[in-house]
C-alpha cells in the first residue's frame, strides 16, 4: 500500500510538471509579446493550484462576468428563486366588475413573452373579471430609472433595462390592453400611465419564471439582458424588497467576495453582463468563485448544467471539437474588443475536477485569444 501512494503520488507530479511545461510552452506564442493573460487553474479534487500566470492582475473579465452575477444570485437568492410579474388591484371588484386602478408590477423578468401576456388575462378573466372600469398603470419602481449600465459604450447593442418588457420591448401595457380586448373584457374610460403600485393593493395573477429558466439563456447564450435582469434581482434582495439600485447588486457581490476572501480593494464591480469597460476582477478571483460554488451543492446543481459544454451547446458549441477537452469543459465564454476570455470547470484525464479562468486583454484578434484557450483547455484534459 505505501508503494502504492508512492507510485500514485510520482504520477501526480510527473503528471503536473508536464501540464506545466506545455503551459508555460503556449505562453511563449509571439501574441504574448504584445498583450497581456491572467490564468488560474485549480485542482478541486486534491484541493491545491496546479497552475498560475499574473492571477491577480486586475483585468476586464467581459462575459466571464456572468459567473460572478450567477453565483452570486444562487448563493444569496437560491436557484429556486423565481422572476415574477404581477397584476394587482385597488378598488372594488364585484359581479365581474373592477372599479379601480389596475397595476402591472414589473420585477425584471426577462422572459416574458406575448404568450405571457395572454395567459396573464386569461387567468383574470378566470378570475371572474369581464368589466375593467379605472385607469391601467405600469410600475417600474422595481428599479432604479437608467436604461444603461455603467461604463457601457455608447454604439454598442446594449439591452434597455426596464422591469416591465416583453421581449425586450416596452410594450407590456398595450400588449396586456389589446388580449383584454380580444380576451372580451369590456374597458370603460380606461387610461393608461406609470404609477408604483400602492402596499394596500391586492394581488390577482402573478407570472413567473424559474431561476434555472434565466441562467440557461444567460450562460449558454451569453445574453446581456438575462444577465442584468439577475444582477437587479440582487440588487433588490439587497435594498429589502424596494427601488433597487445597481449600486445595491454591486454591495451584493462585495459580500459574497468578502465570504470567499477577497479584499474589496482588489477588484471593481460595475455591472452583471460583462459589458462595462469598468469592470476589474482577476482570474484569482473568478477561480475562488468557481471553487466556492463547486464546494456548495445548492450552488453547483444549479451553475454547472447552465454552462456551455466544449464542442456540444451554447457559446462553446464549435470550440474543442473532436479533442479532449470535447464535452469535458464547462465554461462561460466573454468576448469584448480587446478581450477574450474563458472560466469554468474541466475533467482532467485523471478524473480531477479542475476550476480555470483564463482572462486575455490587449488581444486585437478576439480568435487568438480563443485559440489560445482551448490549447489550455486541451492541456488540461490529455495531460492532467
Amino acid at each position: 500500500m505505501f508503494l502504492l501512494l508512492i507510485f500514485a503520488a510520482t504520477t501526480a507530479a510527473v503528471a503536473q510538471d508536464s501540464l506545466r511545461i506545455k503551459i508555460d510552452s503556449l505562453l511563449q506564442a509571439p501574441m504574448f509579446e504584445t498583450t497581456q493573460v491572467g490564468l488560474m487553474v485549480y485542482d478541486l479534487t486534491a484541493d491545491s493550484v496546479v497552475y498560475k500566470k499574473n492571477e491577480r492582475q486586475l483585468l476586464r473579465p467581459a462575459s466571464t462576468m456572468k459567473l460572478v452575477t450567477a453565483i452570486t444570485a444562487l448563493d444569496r437568492l437560491g436557484g429556486h428563486h423565481e422572476f415574477t410579474t404581477r397584476l394587482c388591484y385597488t378598488g372594488t371588484l364585484d359581479n365581474g366588475k373592477l372599479t379601480g386602478d389596475l397595476y402591472c408590477v414589473g420585477g425584471f423578468d426577462p422572459m416574458v413573452t406575448p404568450d405571457d401576456v395572454k395567459a396573464m388575462v386569461q387567468q383574470l378573466h378566470l378570475q371572474g373579471v369581464d368589466t375593467l372600469q379605472g385607469r391601467i398603470w405600469a410600475d417600474h419602481s422595481m428599479k432604479e430609472s437608467l436604461d444603461y449600465g455603467e461604463g457601457w459604450c455608447w454604439d454598442d447593442d446594449n439591452p434597455v433595462l426596464k422591469p416591465l418588457m416583453v421581449g425586450r420591448k416596452d410594450v407590456f401595457v398595450n400588449m396586456l390592453i389589446d388580449e383584454l380586448c380580444a380576451d372580451s373584457v369590456v374597458l370603460v374610460d380606461t387610461r393608461i400611465g406609470e404609477s408604483g403600485c400602492p402596499s394596500n393593493a391586492t394581488t390577482i395573477v402573478i407570472n413567473r419564471h424559474t431561476m434555472d429558466q434565466a441562467l440557461q439563456r444567460m450562460m449558454k447564450k451569453s445574453d446581456n439582458f438575462y444577465a442584468e435582469a439577475m444582477f437587479y434581482q440582487i440588487a433588490f434582495d439587497v435594498a429589502g424588497h424596494r427601488h433597487a439600485k445597481a449600486a445595491d447588486a454591486r454591495n451584493g457581490v462585495k459580500q459574497l467576495l468578502r465570504k470567499v476572501g477577497v479584499s474589496d480593494n482588489s477588484y471593481r464591480i460595475a455591472d452583471g453582463s460583462g459589458l462595462s469597460l469598468y469592470n476589474y476582477v482577476s482570474a484569482d478571483l473568478e477561480t475562488r468563485l468557481l471553487r466556492y460554488a463547486w464546494k456548495n451543492q445548492r450552488i453547483y446543481s444549479h451553475l454547472l448544467p447552465s454552462l456551455p459544454i466544449a464542442g456540444v451547446d451554447g457559446t462553446l458549441e464549435k470550440r474543442m471539437r473532436k479533442t479532449a477537452a470535447e464535452g469535458n469543459v464547462r465554461a462561460k465564454t466573454g468576448t469584448l474588443t480587446g478581450i477574450s476570455s474563458l472560466a469554468g470547470y474541466a475533467t482532467a484525464k485523471n478524473g480531477h475536477q479542475l476550476a480555470f479562468c483564463i482572462i486575455n486583454q490587449g488581444v486585437l484578434r478576439n480568435q487568438d485569444g480563443k485559440d489560445f484557450q482551448d490549447k489550455v483547455c486541451q492541456v488540461l484534459c490529455d495531460t492532467y
